[in-house]
């Protein structure tokens, strides 16, 4: 009997604000993680950088590979850059939208009506086409279709990812710009070193494992990387 009566009973106001608040944060809440999974790949790719570099300056015969390594490293950086400022962005947006709904339902509570607002349908817009955000933004257009606060449901478009589309001259120059930054107190060429009486061998070895393990590192933080877009 009380399903039959909802049908025809209009929403509660008090529940919808809360439904629409939690998804909010429920969202925010995501984004916040996200930002610090991200975080920590920026950190653990700067020290790759500094370590491949050292592979560098340490070894000439594996120079041309450690530089290249390093160059790849600078890349992810600036794609793991890319994706915290879009997470950033998206968090602002996020708070925005709560801001805008949460006094869409107050104006109605005092004047007994809601209007369609075309700046949280345009937010919510931008929102959805997000990887990490469209599951739950896509029911928080439901909801506020329901309460009249967007007058259509949210286009459902393919989200994209604009890392994908990076220019190839701009990326180079990012990565040029990255390698400046994280290696600028390297730049000076060392004095040669007197040669050691040791066997090299160990040094050799423990370079590979250094290097191995760099290359798990990478394909771990990649993995992260592209988790976060999934």
């Amino acid at each position: 009997m009380e399903t039959f009566k909802s049908l025809f009973s209009k929403p509660d106001p008090q529940a919808q604000v809360r439904k629409c608040n939690a998804l909010l944060r429920s969202n925010i809440r995501k984004l916040d993680r996200d930002i610090s999974t991200v975080k920590q790949v920026e950190i653990k790719t700067k020290n790759l950088i500094v370590q491949a570099d050292r592979r560098a300056q340490r070894d000439p015969t594996r120079q041309k590979q450690a530089q290249k390594e390093v160059r790849d490293f600078a890349r992810e950086l600036v794609r793991a850059r890319r994706t915290s400022a879009r997470l950033v962005t998206s968090k602002a947006q996020l708070n925005s939208v709560q801001m805008q709904v949460n006094e869409a339902f107050a104006v109605r509570k005092i004047e007994g009506s809601i209007k369609a607002s075309v700046g949280i349908m345009k937010d919510v817009n931008t929102l959805i086409r997000l990887p990490e955000l469209s599951g739950t933004m896509r029911e928080l257009s439901v909801e506020l279709m329901k309460a009249g606060i967007i007058e259509e449901m949210v286009e459902d478009a393919l989200p994209e990812d604009p890392d994908m589309f990076m220019e190839d001259d701009e990326a180079e120059g990012e990565v040029d710009k990255v390698l400046g930054e994280i290696l600028k107190d390297r730049k000076e060429p060392a004095l040669p070193a007197a040669p050691l009486p040791e066997p090299q061998q160990p040094v050799q070895e423990e370079e590979e494992e250094e290097e191995e393990d760099a290359e798990v590192m990478m394909d771990q933080m990649r993995n992260r990387l592209d988790a976060l877009r999934s």
